[in-house]
């Protein structure tokens, strides 16, 4: 194993996470999340993925139905993300306002992209070179990162509406949350795959990825002024 690949993984892998995280905390930046939570948050999220990779693995070894291995990844990777959000930051007393969830699932979502990022290019960058391995480093930096965000986002959203409600109707929101997350991480690699070939619709996609993260800077702003 070369240094110098490990080394451009490592790079290209999670600098672009941190940007995207320094993008995100600027929008909670009148009630900043302590440090310590938003680093355990983006390492848990690295972590899940050591979890989530043997396991995508399996159910690709139970079934070639490309579609139940795609709705199959996007559950594993959306509820290991929750879990990793939970122990990282959702269970500590600082997760007191609406836009925490927010804020913490995001913060997960680019730990666990930034290690599945490295992964990805350090293979690539192996057998295709660096001609490769930039063309996916810029590919996951537009396409798969944001994914990761938008859909953990959408899981927050869901938990800062239901955050001041009780009983079953928080469990009912925190349970949409987690469906759209699942539905928005499926249908994105499900048209990302036929759009192998068509330079047109694969811009397609990625507009309407970026249209969602618009919709979910909206989001941020409407949380931003919920109240008890």
């Amino acid at each position: 194993m070369s240094p110098s690949t490990l080394i451009l993984s490592i790079i290209g892998g999670v600098l672009p996470a941190l940007f995207w995280l320094w993008f995100w905390l600027r929008e909670d930046r009148l009630h900043p999340e302590p440090r310590s939570l938003i680093l355990l948050s983006f390492l848990w999220g690295m972590l899940v993925v050591l979890f989530a990779l043997p396991v995508e693995q399996w159910v690709w070894d139970l079934t070639s139905n490309m579609t139940y291995v795609i709705i199959g990844w996007a559950i594993i990777e959306e509820c290991l993300k929750l879990v990793a959000c939970y122990f990282g930051a959702l269970r500590d007393r600082e997760n007191d306002e609406p836009i925490d969830s927010l804020t913490y699932l995001i913060t997960t979502s680019l730990g666990f992209a930034a290690l599945e990022n490295t992964l990805f290019l350090f293979g690539v960058l192996k057998t295709g070179g660096m001609v490769d391995g930039l063309d996916l480093g810029v590919l996951r930096f537009v396409g798969a990162t944001l994914l990761h965000v938008v859909s953990s986002g959408m899981l927050g959203f869901f938990l800062a509406l239901g955050f001041y409600k009780r009983g079953s109707i928080k469990k009912i929101d925190a349970g949409l949350g987690l469906i759209v997350a699942i539905v928005l991480h499926a249908l994105f690699n499900s048209f990302i795959l036929k759009s192998e070939g068509n330079s047109l619709f694969t811009f397609t996609v990625f507009a309407f990825l970026w249209l969602a993260v618009i919709l979910l800077l909206i989001a941020f702003e409407k949380i931003k002024r919920l109240r008890a």
